[in-house]
């Protein structure tokens, strides 16, 4: 009885964070300003991509390096999938587009899906030998992937429109789609971490040879939680092509990857809440710090504007925080694992 009105009371906790959600997403696209409802479209977009990043690298606990290579085949296909043939060969310079490039169109959610169930079909394909190996040389195979995609779309004129990448693209990502999506992404991932195969992937993060000998097929569990991570970043690069109207391979680097393990380290390795903060923190800090490259009256004093100042404090407050909280700011709980949220002891 004890563990049924429990469970009970930790849904009815999920289900008012979803309704909350939901109402802040209509709220914010109806009430706020474009710059900030643009901001929220970028917070959003990486909700999707840390929350899923996060499930290979802290709920199953492979250093992978991939993301930005699923991101960008994300982008790219949506964009090409939205993009008319006459805006094509409007900015195809290098060399004309391919015949069968031209005759693809779809609308925005097949595009969405489309570009979410090709990168999943990639990650199944670089599961075999990308999960051969463990460790530090897992984050090599996976970070020369990311690196094999941008050399591919600068190669491939007739398809990516070369280094020159891909403009025009139709602006779809309004606050219904990315807060929509994210909000899916979320209940969708901590299904996962919450049923038999979530409970693998932790155990194959914890000794993946006692995972080995209890009988767990710790390559079936890796590529689950791989295929899984890889289709929500390809959505999360679609929406990101759809927000940023423009996309090129510089856009898809090594960069975008550090920004996310930034992000899932800051709010705690496994922790899908703290994946979620730590995007806040990141995405929406950097942006609210904007004030402090800026001339500044301090009691009285005039400062001059010191471009990059933003990032030395934001710096600053990233080593604060990891000497202060070593596993994140959330370590491995969900935020119904609080103590706000439990059961005080002696109440029946």
């Amino acid at each position: 009885m004890m563990n049924d009105t429990i469970f009970t009371k930790q849904r009815l906790i999920n289900l008012s964070i979803i309704v909350v959600a939901i109402w802040f997403t209509w709220f914010a696209q109806v009430t706020f300003d474009d710059y900030t409802v643009r901001i929220i479209n970028n917070v959003c977009i990486f909700i999707i991509l840390a929350v899923s990043y996060n499930l290979i690298n802290g709920v199953t606990g492979q250093l992978s390096l991939e993301p930005n290579g699923f991101v960008a085949v994300g982008a790219y296909v949506t964009a090409i999938l939205t993009l008319d043939a006459d805006t094509m060969l409007y900015q195809f310079y290098l060399e004309d587009p391919s015949e069968w490039v031209l005759a693809l169109q779809a609308d925005f959610a097949w595009a969405l899906l489309f570009s979410g169930i090709i990168s999943a079909l990639l990650a199944l394909t670089l599961s075999f030998p990308v999960f051969r190996v463990r460790g530090d040389y897992l984050a090599i195979v996976t970070l020369g992937f990311g690196f094999i995609i941008k050399i591919l779309a600068i190669n491939n004129p007739q398809i990516t429109n070369g280094s020159l990448g891909l403009n025009d693209i139709p602006e779809f990502s309004n606050l219904y789609w990315t807060g929509g999506i994210a909000i899916f992404t979320v209940i969708a991932i901590l299904n996962v971490i919450y049923s038999k195969y979530g409970r693998a992937m932790k155990a194959v993060r914890d000794d993946e040879d006692a995972a080995t000998a209890m009988g767990i097929n710790t390559f079936k569990t890796k590529t689950l939680a791989f295929c899984t991570s890889a289709f929500f970043e390809g959505v999360g690069g679609g929406l990101l092509a759809a927000l940023l109207t423009s996309i090129s391979p510089d856009l898809f680097t090594f960069l975008l990857t550090f920004q996310l393990l930034i992000i899932i380290i800051l709010g705690g390795l496994g922790s899908t809440t703290g994946a979620i903060l730590g995007t806040i923190f990141v995405m929406a800090g950097l942006e609210w710090a904007r004030f402090l490259d800026e001339p500044m009256n301090i009691l009285g004093f005039q400062t001059e504007g010191t471009p990059g100042m933003r990032m030395v404090v934001f710096s600053l407050v990233l080593i604060i925080v990891m000497l202060f909280a070593r596993e994140g700011l959330m370590g491995k709980k969900e935020l119904f694992d609080l103590k706000i949220f439990k059961r005080k002891k002696g109440n029946k």
